[in-house]
């Protein structure tokens, strides 16, 4: 075959319109080989001539897009210094942009004999079992594509599942379902713009292996958290099954939607990989450069584990880095994603035991001048010691805010909640964000999300639900926050069901009202159950599927009018904080606080108040941020009554300084209102239990 000594860079296979480059990085590699596959399966070995700076690399004119390829390592096999090489086994290209085929848990694909222990040689080969990398094909039609650049306040987030999300729609033809075009299909797209959000963030959709117990169980890995190449689209997810085009069914799909309105953010797992510990198979990583690609023990035999998966990234090496920017950059520039969602970002911070608040990683992003300029989400936890860093990530980071959720959740199951906690959460929460020049559009705020109880069941249980994981039901949070308002799971009362209903409309109401992003867990606004399950990431069926003959069309047609109502009032995404006091002149603040009695919260009010039932004053007058045009932004001003006890109470307006008439436009009790009489300052209103009513001020 012919071969040329090729470049260094880029990594991975890229064809150039005329023949192919392959490029690999490895420190400790004495020799590699390419391997080549044809129809049939059958494999033909070409050393890579050149090794340029620890990149091996070699440039085939014969070659083609659709090539299977791997590649074989020779080096060191010192398990004592950390070094795994071994050329039986088949390897995948990190760089690699396409992967055809599932991995045969058979016992080659692991480094060491099972009869014989962790710290043997396995010389079995590995190629036989092992999927095959796909040389892509680079060019696709993006004539009309363009970013969206949608503003973080005015965003509202929609986190799916591609296949959950599709796998049961049924204006979606049966072959398209569960896929990338599914979710680009009219269907979908459509009901994503009546809802009214304005991203998808996806579930996990780079390649990621079927965990070998899983499997073993008859269960398969559903969400897709056990990721091991980065810069390939997962193919189950494609309609069209031919080697290489679920590249472009999903670049198709983020076109729809892109023409449709929606950006497309995608949850990234960049802090381990699916080889896992000194028990995992060799795969990719550990059988090219093992002790530089991962954090090791100072027993290099074992691996260090933020993440509880069983590796960690070694980010202190510049080639992960690398490797990690260019596969960021490759789904920005040649899939246009608009953003990403990274998992347990805490672990990617981490420089030797230590969570820094700016490590080596954040400064990388910060200077780059494609990633620094998309939406950067941080899931701000890990498993490992100070491993909890909400508010802690720097300017330009949004993050999974989990003290509003916990708030929330505490505050709507009737527990006291002190005025300040509520309060700092509900108006952006400015006691995380606002110490380091960030914005109340830091705070990504939410209720549910894929990981726990859907909404419905987190109104509906107070215990996890997990048998049908096959772990005994040891899986999952035991700290749900939930409350089933009085009996565990499905029942026929008619007021239990009701207060359900309504307890949900109030997580909703309150979630869309708050300031900060919102993020809204697929089928939350539909009712959907996981039955129980608070960790389904197993469940690649029924229970894990959006169900759309079973819809709460209710419920969602609340949703909508309430996703609508904040798109209309800037008031509730404001893209600065609150001063609590007025401002531009006002006559009154631009936020107030109230108990039941129509009382202003005084300053020893804040922390032993309780925030059980509270009146909330949003003064539209004083929005201080003008629109992107810089015309001065102006809203209507609102009055927001939370009632989280059991009891109906009445509630006195504030006095007439605050404004008057007053008129209800939303009571999560009676649900939307079109013609509710006005109310003048002082007036009492009876707001029913466990409810909440939304005011407008008639000026």
């Amino acid at each position: 075959m012919k071969v040329w000594p090729g470049n260094a860079y880029p990594l991975g296979a890229t064809y150039d319109g005329m023949g192919t480059n392959f490029s690999l990085f490895s420190d400790v590699a004495e020799r590699v080989e390419l391997c080549l596959f044809d129809e049939q399966g059958k494999e033909t070995h070409v050393a890579l001539p050149e090794n340029s700076g620890h990149c091996w690399h070699g440039y085939f004119p014969d070659i083609q897009p659709g090539q299977r390829y791997g590649y074989r390592v020779h080096g060191p096999w010192s398990l004592g210094q950390g070094h795994r090489c071994n050329p039986a086994k088949l390897l995948l290209d990190p760089y690699a942009k396409s992967i055809d085929g599932d991995i045969d848990w058979n016992e080659a694909v692991f480094p060491y004999p099972f009869s014989s222990g962790p710290d043997a040689r396995n010389d079995g080969d590995s190629a036989p079992f092992m999927p095959r990398c796909i040389v892509p094909q680079p060019f696709f039609d993006w004539t009309g594509d363009r970013r969206l650049h949608r503003p973080w306040h005015e965003t509202v987030i929609y986190e799916l599942h591609v296949k959950g999300f599709t796998a049961q729609h049924p204006d979606i033809p049966p072959e398209l379902r569960g896929t990338y075009a599914g979710l680009a299909h009219p269907a979908a797209i459509g009901y994503l713009k009546q809802l009214g959000v304005t991203a998808v963030e996806l579930m996990p959709v780079h390649y990621f292996l079927q965990d070998k117990r899983l499997v073993e169980q008859g269960l398969r890995n559903y969400w897709g958290y056990n990721t091991i190449c980065y810069l390939a689209p997962e193919g189950r997810y494609a309609a069209d099954k031919r080697p290489g085009a679920a590249v472009a069914e999903f670049r198709q799909m983020v076109k729809a939607l892109h023409h449709a309105g929606i950006e497309v953010i995608l949850d990234v797992v960049y802090n381990h990989t699916a080889e896992g510990n000194h028990l995992g198979p060799v795969l990719t990583f550990k059988g090219i450069d093992n002790a530089y690609y991962y954090q090791l023990e100072d027993d290099a035999r074992y691996y260090r584990d933020y993440s509880g998966i069983g590796n960690c990234f070694n980010m202190r090496q510049p080639h992960v880095l690398q490797l990690i920017m260019d596969s960021l950059r490759y789904w920005v520039v040649e899939m246009h994603v608009d953003g990403f969602r990274f998992d347990l970002a805490a672990t990617l911070a981490r420089e030797l035991h230590e969570v820094q608040r700016l490590s080596v990683f954040f400064d990388i992003i910060q200077q780059d001048p494609v990633i620094s300029q998309i939406k950067l989400i941080a899931e701000p936890w890990d498993l490992g010691e100070g491993g909890y860093q909400v508010g802690n990530f720097p300017p330009g980071w949004s993050e999974w805010n989990g003290k509003y959720r916990d708030c929330l959740r505490d505050f709507w199951r009737g527990r006291d909640e002190t005025l300040r906690e509520f309060a700092y959460r509900f108006s952006g929460s400015s006691d995380l964000y606002a110490g380091n020049s960030r914005n109340p559009f830091a705070s990504i705020n939410f209720v549910c999300a894929h990981d726990g109880f859907t909404l419905r069941d987190l109104v509906s249980y107070d215990e996890k639900h997990n048998l049908a994981n096959g772990e005994d039901n040891r899986d999952g949070s035991d700290d749900n926050r939930s409350w089933n308002c009085g009996v565990e799971g499905p029942t026929d009362d008619a007021g239990i069901v009701a207060l359900r209903a309504r307890q949900q409309r109030n997580f909703l109401a309150t979630l869309m009202l708050s300031q900060g992003v919102p993020m809204l867990l697929a089928g939350d606004e539909a009712g959907r159950t996981q039955q129980g399950n608070n960790n389904a990431y197993c469940q690649d069926n029924e229970v894990s599927w959006f169900d759309w003959s079973g819809m709460d069309e209710d419920l969602g047609e609340f949703a909508r009018r309430l996703i609508a109502f904040r798109h209309h009032h800037p008031v509730f995404r404001q893209r600065s904080w609150f001063q609590g006091r007025a401002i531009h002149g006002a006559d009154c603040s631009d936020i107030a606080w109230f108990d039941h009695a129509g009382e202003q919260a005084s300053e020893e009010s804040w922390d032993g108040w309780s925030a059980k039932t509270l009146g909330v004053f949003i003064n539209g007058e004083t929005i201080p941020n003008p629109n992107a045009r810089s015309v001065p932004a102006t809203d209507d001003s609102f009055y927001l009554i939370f009632n989280a006890s059991h009891e109906m109470l009445e509630f006195t307006l504030p006095p007439e300084r605050w404004g008057q008439p007053w008129v209800a436009v939303l009571d999560t009790f009676r649900g939307w209102l079109d013609d509710a009489p006005p109310l003048q300052a002082g007036a009492r209103l009876k707001v029913e239990p466990r409810s909440m009513v939304v005011l407008r001020r008639e000026d």
